[in-house]
């Protein structure tokens, strides 16, 4: 099973249609939010199930701003970040990604990819496809892909 894992496209949709490209077929699209308004063009373009949030740039958007949901064995806590203060750091989003007892958190809004696995929680940030903030500004996603024995293996890219 492979995920694409994207995050603060901003209306600005050319790479996520690009990564789609370079990356497809996918199993799942993962959104953790500021679509601005883009919610349908991304499900459509993505020809698979999506999972996707409301961010602080979705003003007016009746997308959920958090969701729970399973990837194989996995139990996924999926919102934008920025009611978790994770400009800051990302100590309070995990600890309510560990009251809800998921195994993996997933947020975007800081616009720089992460990857932080821990013993039982795995933190994923796939940065920003439209406006990249970490050094070199490469537009990022990551990519999550279950193995024959449904382990979760996980790969920041860039376009």
């Amino acid at each position: 099973m492979k995920i694409l894992i994207v995050s603060d496209t901003h209306r600005r949709n050319e790479n996520f249609f690009r990564t789609l490209d370079k990356v497809a077929p996918v199993d799942l699209v993962v959104h953790c939010g500021d679509v601005e308004g883009s919610e349908r063009l991304i499900e459509e373009a993505a020809g698979c199930p999506v999972q996707m949030v409301r961010g602080n740039n979705d003003f007016i958007s009746p997308m959920p701003r958090e969701v729970e949901f399973m990837i194989g064995k996995y139990k996924v806590f999926l919102t934008h970040g920025h009611n978790y203060c994770v400009y800051m750091n990302y100590e309070t989003i995990k600890q309510e990604a560990r009251d809800r007892e998921a195994d993996i958190v997933m947020c975007g809004h800081t616009h720089k990819p992460v990857i932080d696995i821990e013993k039982n929680l795995t933190l994923l940030n796939p940065g920003s496809m439209s406006y990249p903030r970490q050094e070199g500004r490469r537009p990022s996603y990551i990519l999550m892909e279950l193995d024959k024995d449904g382990e979760a293996h996980y790969t920041i890219n860039y376009l």
